[in-house]
């Protein structure tokens, strides 16, 4: 789905007889340089290693979903601690040694959600301790993360990429065709400037 109604067009400087396509292609393109399969609320899973002498990862879709005050955008949170890796010192060698004595590093828990702290525009999540007093080392957050309302911002980018293209589609609009399957696409020119600047709170934080 684009991310501008037809009721949009023209308020957006877009002919109101411009076809769902050039809107639909844009949109996909705008994805596509932001890294993330949509502006709009998704859910993600990622696992990502703790940072030595840290509680704290940082999520690589933002802003995180908040659909109500009431519901969080962090849907489950599971954790574990291990063994340091090879030029890790533990904070507490002697009580990490028992730890490991009498427990199972690299089992998961589900962390209790009020025991979380979040911040929405940057991605942020505060880990606590666990019941031996051990930092985790790994953990895995499913979230949910994207634009419940599309805002004007991202309006306006997606009808800046259609005029771009109209305005000089013999450069922009490519096909290739193999076998019987056709491909036609828009060339990264047409994310000039002004649009990576309306996009840019959006490009995923740690991939490519």
């Amino acid at each position: 789905m684009g991310y501008l109604q037809p009721t949009d067009y023209e308020n957006f400087g877009l002919a109101p007889n411009t076809t769902d396509d050039w809107v639909t292609a844009a949109s996909v393109l705008m994805d596509a340089h932001c890294r993330r399969t949509s502006l709009n609320a998704t859910q993600y899973v990622e696992r990502m290693r703790v940072v030595e002498g840290s509680q704290s990862v940082r999520l690589t879709y933002l802003p995180l979903a908040v659909v109500a005050p009431a519901i969080s955008p962090l849907l489950t949170v599971r954790a574990r601690y291990a063994r340091p890796r090879r030029g890790e010192i533990a904070l507490q060698p002697m009580a990490a040694e028992v730890a490991w004595a009498f427990s199972l590093p690299g089992t998961w828990t589900t962390l209790d959600g009020s025991m979380l702290d979040f911040v929405v525009d940057t991605g942020e999540v505060t880990l606590p301790y666990n019941i031996l007093g051990l930092p985790y080392t790994e953990v895995e957050v499913t979230y949910t993360a994207g634009l419940g309302e599309i805002p004007d911002a991202i309006k306006s980018a997606c009808a800046q990429i259609v005029k771009n293209a109209q305005a000089t589609p013999s450069l922009n609009v490519k096909s290739t065709k193999l076998d019987t399957m056709r491909m036609d696409y828009f060339a990264g020119t047409l994310l000039d400037e002004q649009v990576k600047a309306l996009l840019r709170p959006y490009v995923s934080c740690r991939l490519g």
